[in-house]
């Protein structure tokens, strides 16, 4: 597909279905373009440098529950796949029959009266091994049960170590690991992803601590070991504290996004529909790329402005995939020169609008 970026904001509402304006004067630190989208001055740390996105618009998201909401409350319940039965809701409706666990399966329920949100990249701990979410998608209020697509992030394990489910405090997958599920959908590059990673923060802690984090296979156990935290909240901390800060003076601009770079390259861009949504998952974001940062660790570089909100600007290519769950969501995979761009979007009634951008640079 080889359309402008205008006709794609108009086409395809990629910029939350509103009008495209023209631009105007830009302010101290930002670059104006032809869409709704504008790229603030970075704020860096180490090899980290993170560029706000602001909006002129934004839409009113205060329906959707988070996965951490709703495991929290007890209104989600995840659970092995031969442990479905007991949840199912009598509607005459197939009903997904599993004779077992198995790797890349787990079973959701939604018992809230809120659609529930699932981004790729957030982490499933518990049962017989954690799991990363693979797609991006929306489940229906009260729910039956719903095959989630992911894929084990603990190669090694196959013994439950609880029945109950949990999400990864305060943190979600890198963008490495979250580009194996979501563009290779490939265990063994996701497993292969999770040991890189492993190999990486080992090599930044002390030699005693290197030996904890090695020998486990859990990726989650090894961002909560003690040291790699230490690590993290000196990157993460400054950064999550200045956005936020930003966050609450621009909320009338309607902050909702980042484009992410580590070591002078841009790597990623998170954009969401609100700035209350951006505000939900900010602190999970900030230390995954973070994560990415540490398992860098090379000279800094600057990256300009202007590269940043190039970057935004390209969300068409040459080639889609769409896959739907009528009235419910629509799920596109964007394939471009160089990097892809996954987009979900509401189906929902009155809630018919683009709920989170995800593009990853190759």
């Amino acid at each position: 597909m080889k359309i402008s970026i205008l006709a794609t904001a108009l086409v395809l509402s990629v910029v939350w279905g509103i009008s495209v304006t023209a631009p105007s004067r830009a302010a101290a630190g930002e670059v104006t373009s032809g869409t709704d989208y504008k790229v603030l001055a970075a704020i860096h740390q180490g090899n980290l440098t993170v560029f706000p996105v602001v909006v002129a618009s934004s839409r009113d998201t205060r329906d959707f529950l988070t996965l951490d909401e709703g495991l929290h409350s007890g209104e989600v319940v995840v659970t092995e796949a031969g442990s479905v039965q007991p949840l199912i809701r009598r509607r005459n409706r197939p009903i997904p029959v599993h004779e077992g666990a198995q790797v890349n399966q787990l079973v959701l329920v939604n018992n809230s009266k809120r659609p529930l949100l699932l981004l790729a990249g957030e982490i499933v701990t518990g049962g017989k091994q954690d799991r990363v979410i693979g797609k991006d998608r929306i489940v229906p209020a009260e729910s039956d049960p719903v095959d989630l697509g992911v894929f084990c992030v603990e190669p090694g394990r196959w013994v439950a170590k609880s029945t109950n489910f949990g999400v990864l405090g305060g943190n979600m997958a890198a963008p490495s690991v979250r580009m194996r599920a979501m563009k290779d959908k490939d265990q063994q590059q996701v497993w292969s992803s999770v040991r890189d990673a492993q190999t990486s923060i080992a090599a930044n802690v002390t030699a005693s601590e290197a030996i904890e984090v090695q020998t486990t296979t859990s990726y989650a156990q090894v961002m909560e070991n003690k040291a790699v935290q230490r690590k993290l909240d000196a990157v993460a901390a400054p950064i999550e504290r200045d956005y936020s800060k930003l966050i609450r003076e621009l909320r009338e601009r309607n902050a909702v996004g980042v484009v992410v770079a580590v070591d002078g390259e841009i790597i990623w861009a998170d954009i969401f529909a609100s700035t209350q949504l951006l505000e939900k998952y900010w602190p999970k974001l900030v230390r995954s790329y973070a994560t990415e940062a540490l398992v860098s660790q090379v000279k800094e570089q600057e990256v300009s402005v202007k590269s940043a909100q190039a970057f935004v600007d390209r969300l068409d290519g040459n080639h889609e995939t769409v896959e739907r769950e009528p009235g419910l969501y629509r799920h596109t995979e964007i394939n471009g020169d160089g990097y892809k761009v996954f987009l979900l979007a509401s189906l929902l009634p009155k809630m018919g609008f683009d709920v989170h951008i995800a593009k990853m640079a190759e």
